[in-house]
Order: C-alpha cells, then sequence, then structure tokens
C-alpha cells in the first residue's frame, strides 16, 4: 500500500524551502511588498467594519480572547479574529489577486499570521516571515494546475488558502520540518471553497479567506502538539489536487523547485477597482470609452472578447448578469461593471450598490453587452479587456486592455496603494490622522514587538 509513495514528498521539499527563510534573509522588495499587503488588508478591514454582512460576522462568533479584529473594539480568540479580518479583508473584492491563479493571498495570510503572533507572543520578524513565506506559498499553489481548482467548481483562495496559512502559521511559530509538514496534512482536510455564491449573489465568498485564514491556523496549532497529518497530501491520489482540481498531475515544480530565490509574490496585483479580478480590464476600456464623448444612450450593442474561463464566472447566464439582482453578485457581471465604470465614472466602493443594481441607465447599458470567447486569450497568464461599443450613427469605438492594472506590467506605487488605504479607512469611518499614523508605523512594523491594539475600534 505504500510502495508506491515518495521517498520525499512534496509538501517535504516545501516544508524543507519554508524552514530555510529567514527574517534577514527576506529581500528588501520582498519586504516592500509584504508591506503594501499589510497596508492594503489594514485598510480594507477598516472600509467594511460597518457592512451588514461584517457587523453579522462579528456578532455570531464569540468574543473574548487576546486578538485583534481590525476596526471592531471587542478582542477575539485566534481563529475568530482569523475568520473576521479576513472576510473584511475580501468582502469586497477589493484585495489583491495574483495572476497566475487567481488567488486573493493577504486576505488570507496577513489575518492568519497576526493572529498567531499575538495569540503566541511572537514580534514582526515572525510576522514577516511567515507573511512571506504564507503569500509566496499560495501563489506557487495556485500555478500547480491552472484554472482546473475553478472549473471544478471551487473558490481557488479558500481551497489553496488552507494550506498555505497553515504553512504561514508554522513559519510564524518555528514549528519544525515533521510539524510543518503535519500541519499541511491537516490543513488539505479542512480546505473547502465552492463556488455556488455565483448563483444568486450569496456572500459566502467573502467568508472564504477567512475561513482559509482560521483552518489553516487550527491546522498548525493542532500538528504542533504531535498530530500527524499525511505527507502526500498535495500530490496523493486522493490529495488536495486530486480532490479539487481533478487531477493529481501537476506542476509540483514550479510550487518548490525555487522557491526562496525567485519570488513570484512580487508579481502580485493591487485592484485599483472595488470588484472581481477579471472585470478590471473591462473597466479601463469602459473609462476611457466613456471620455469619447458620447452617452449610454448613444450606444446600439457592444461585444467583448473574452477568455473561455471568464464565461461561467463573468458572463454565463446572460440575462442574469444584464440585471445582477444585488450589488454584491454585480461585482461579477461584465456587463454590469462595464455599464457602471461608463455611466458613473468609476467603479470604487460607491459603484456597487442597491441603487447601483436598480439604475435603470446602468441596467439599460449593462443589457447591450455581450461576449466571444476568444480561444488565444492568454489566461490566466494575463488578464485582458476588450469592449467594443456600436454606436447608433454607424460608428464603432473600441478599446483594448492588455494587462491588469496594478499588477507586473502596470504596478500601483507605494503612493497609490497609499491613497488607496486612506480612501478605504475615510470609507469606513476613520479619520485621516488615524490612519496616517498607522501609515507611519508600517516601516518598523516588521522590526520589533507587535502591538495591534491601535487598530480596534
Amino acid at each position: 500500500m505504500t510502495s508506491s509513495l515518495p521517498a520525499q514528498s512534496v509538501s517535504e521539499t516545501l516544508a524543507g524551502k519554508v524552514s530555510a527563510l529567514t527574517p534577514q534573509g527576506i529581500p528588501s522588495a520582498v519586504r516592500a511588498r509584504a508591506e503594501e499587503l499589510l497596508i492594503d488588508v489594514v485598510g480594507l478591514a477598516v472600509a467594511v467594519r460597518r457592512t451588514d454582512y461584517m457587523q453579522a460576522l462579528v456578532d455570531a462568533v464569540d468574543s473574548g480572547g487576546p486578538c485583534t479584529a481590525i476596526g471592531h473594539a471587542a478582542s477575539f480568540s485566534a481563529e475568530n479574529a482569523a475568520l473576521v479580518n479576513g472576510t473584511a479583508a475580501h468582502g469586497e473584492d477589493f484585495d489583491d489577486t495574483f495572476e497566475g491563479g487567481p488567488v486573493h493571498s493577504s486576505a488570507v495570510i496577513v489575518p492568519a499570521v497576526l493572529a498567531a503572533c499575538e495569540r503566541f507572543g511572537r514580534d514582526g520578524r515572525a510576522a514577516l516571515t511567515g507573511i512571506v513565506a504564507g503569500i509566496e506559498t499560495l501563489c506557487r499553489l495556485s500555478m500547480v494546475t491552472p484554472k482546473a481548482v475553478h472549473r471544478s467548481g471551487f473558490h481557488p483562495t479558500g481551497v489553496l488558502g488552507a494550506p498555505a496559512a497553515a504553512l504561514a502559521v508554522a513559519a510564524t511559530l518555528g514549528l519544525n520540518r515533521q510539524q510543518t509538514v503535519d500541519a499541511l496534512g491537516h490543513a488539505g482536510s479542512f480546505a473547502s471553497g465552492i463556488i455556488e455564491y455565483l448563483a444568486e449573489g450569496a456572500s459566502t465568498k467573502r467568508i472564504h479567506p477567512g475561513w482559509a485564514a482560521q483552518a489553516g491556523l487550527q491546522a498548525a496549532r493542532i500538528a504542533a502538539r504531535g498530530v500527524l497529518g499525511p505527507r502526500t497530501v498535495f500530490e496523493g491520489i486522493h490529495g488536495l489536487f486530486n480532490g479539487f482540481a481533478r487531477t493529481a498531475e501537476g506542476n509540483y515544480d514550479v510550487l518548490t523547485g525555487d522557491f526562496g530565490a525567485h519570488w513570484h509574490m512580487s508579481g502580485i496585483t493591487f485592484k485599483p477597482y472595488a470588484t472581481g479580478t477579471m472585470n478590471q480590464p473591462y473597466i479601463d476600456c469602459a473609462l476611457r470609452l466613456a471620455r469619447k464623448g458620447f452617452s449610454a444612450e448613444d450606444v446600439k450593442e457592444v461585444l467583448c472578447e473574452t477568455a473561455e474561463g471568464y464565461v461561467h464566472r463573468l458572463w454565463d447566464p446572460l440575462p442574469a448578469k444584464h440585471r445582477p439582482p444585488n450589488a454584491y453578485i454585480a461585482k461579477f457581471s461584465a456587463p454590469f461593471n462595464i455599464a457602471v465604470a461608463f455611466v458613473t465614472g468609476g467603479a470604487g466602493l460607491g459603484a456597487f450598490t442597491e441603487e447601483t443594481v436598480r439604475d435603470e441607465r446602468i441596467l439599460g447599458l449593462a443589457s447591450k453587452v455581450r461576449y466571444v470567447v476568444d480561444p488565444n486569450n492568454p489566461y490566466p497568464k494575463a488578464y485582458t479587456g476588450h469592449v467594443r461599443m456600436t454606436l447608433k450613427d454607424g460608428r464603432v469605438i473600441e478599446e483594448r486592455q492588455p494587462h491588469i492594472r496594478g499588477g507586473a506590467h502596470e504596478p500601483l506605487t507605494r503612493a497609490d496603494i497609499e491613497a488607496k488605504f486612506h480612501g478605504n479607512c475615510e470609507y469606513g469611518g476613520w479619520s485621516r490622522e488615524r490612519a496616517q499614523r498607522f501609515l507611519d508605523g508600517v516601516p518598523r512594523f516588521f522590526d520589533g514587538s507587535l502591538d495591534l491594539a491601535p487598530l480596534r475600534g
């Protein structure tokens, strides 16, 4: 029964690579990226702290414990803090994304690591090691079987986030190689996240990163006590990828091969718009078209080239995408995103509301949007956008966006990320002074002891 098992499994190789990471060995550019991800997560959590779904989640879990839920006065257990913060960071789909996956890494990893640090008294150096280890792992896991997890009906962030969070917490707490392997093994069983939320705009997707964060935290804590986990959790016949991607045949070398030498997390995308990843380039096209001097009423029809991998998330069923039933599911409708950007001139937090999804001018334009699959689209290696508008006077005007802004090809600057942070904090009710105090401390965040109490309330 065990004769066909490898002498060294993928998880054992990965754990060995991660065990070699040290705070002082992390390149300055990678540390800067970790700081930027921290800034983004905190701002996003503040932005949504007063929303109905976050108030409901906070009320649903028990308070009391040593850990911080960003923007909330109460304290929580480590697992509940990870759940709340992870949900908040992803709640409006405004968090970072990785083009190779896609996965939302910081919404899983940062909450898990911060909770572990508060619970077990780890300092900023441990937090840096854990965040970098977890973020890099989640990016790499998403490239093992590209598109397959999504195509099988699962959310890659939820599924792959659990083992990445387990690894992050293991690195934060300084677990040994065997304990780290066990943590990964447990997290494979804890992983979850179906994409049926797309049917009617349920809020479950919002919770996936938080659930993955607390699952990874639990997996690491259990492993630290010596509970054995399956070492072939990734490549095994009953392993994570066979279960969620329908195949165990994957590129495992991309997960482990040059870990610690090449940093995929350097290419993470910071979203400029508060909506689904794949919509971002379409919004850029719509905004450029809106500046060309014609109105929504002048448009006869709209045709967009798209990737096959986008269809089941952004385009089908098309009648439902033309008139999304609520503000959340509108974030996963390409027709609505194009229309709301064109009509309102933006796609920030205020563009996706119960008022905009009932705005007949926006819906009228959205109803004119159709799509055609481009078989040569490079997704998931690149996220592209194309919008061609045919006007009633016969003119045809189109725009293309060859990549997602905020990513490797057109990155946001640190100033852009800080401006986004200030906007999110203002939206969530923090003063500019309070937000700036946090930003002023970020360059020292990973150097000494951690005190997250100023992030409460």
